[in-house]
């Protein structure tokens, strides 16, 4: 992240982007728009993007699958805009790898706070109460933890959103350990918004999912019920 942050508005809404660009510049942001995926990729190409703001409804590409390819790419952070605000589309945009999620219409003070918030997520993504080493090995998996790349015993490598990654952290920080729901919530309270006990158990089912299962064909990260969950990792 440079001094001056620069962050990438991508909505093919001409005055919705002239507005928020506007309105980020007054909080020392320097804007960029782009309309649709091409003008995303112009952009990025040209510029050192800190932060997307993207929104969902956009003409071919959506925000999802720009996201998607986002992620696929770099670890750049994404703050994804939505009309929509039922809870599926929260969890789906999570699941694209979106690092937070915003429904319209929003108090564009707000979104300058997540945007701040994010970006120091993104500057320090180990956090104050994670151990100080840089590569993590468990179960022939590695997490690096300076780049947030999760690489599997395939070699392939595993993206992971910055959600993800934190609740990952706290599992390797933990293993063998049984955590709450309260627990869990308690630290993704300092790296989410809106954190909820159905939201934790949405992104462990996400973590899961990405997580191939041990040997014995079990899942890494247990549910023990109406208890919470355990992970099941060994260093090597």
């Amino acid at each position: 992240m440079t001094s001056i942050s620069q962050v990438l508005i991508v909505d093919d809404d001409e005055d919705i982007c002239s507005l928020l660009a506007s309105y980020l510049r007054t909080y020392g942001f320097e804007t960029h728009v782009a309309c649709d995926g091409a003008g995303m990729r112009q952009q990025l190409a040209q510029q050192a993007i800190d932060l997307i703001v993207m929104d969902v409804m956009l003409p071919e590409a959506d925000g999802l699958s720009l996201t998607r390819e986002v992620r696929r790419q770099s670890q750049l952070p994404v703050i994804m805009l939505s009309a929509r605000s039922d809870h599926y589309d929260r969890v789906l945009g999570l699941e694209n790898g979106a690092d937070d999620y915003m429904t319209k219409p929003f108090e564009p003070r707000e979104l300058v706070a997540r945007i701040q918030s994010v970006l120091r997520r993104a500057a320090s993504p180990e956090g104050p109460n994670l151990c100080l080493d840089k590569l993590v090995n468990f179960n022939g998996w590695k997490l690096d933890r300076a780049s947030r790349n999760l690489l599997a015993p395939s070699g392939l490598t595993v993206a992971l959103s910055q959600a993800e990654f934190s609740l990952l952290n706290t599992f390797l920080e933990t293993p063998q350990r049984l955590l709450s729901r309260e627990q869990l919530m308690a630290h993704a309270h300092r790296h989410l918004v809106n954190v909820g006990e159905r939201s934790i158990d949405l992104l462990v089912s996400r973590l899961r999912r990405k997580l191939a299962r041990l040997p014995n064909g079990q899942d890494m990260i247990k549910t023990i019920r109406g208890r919470g969950y355990l992970f099941d990792a060994t260093a090597p």
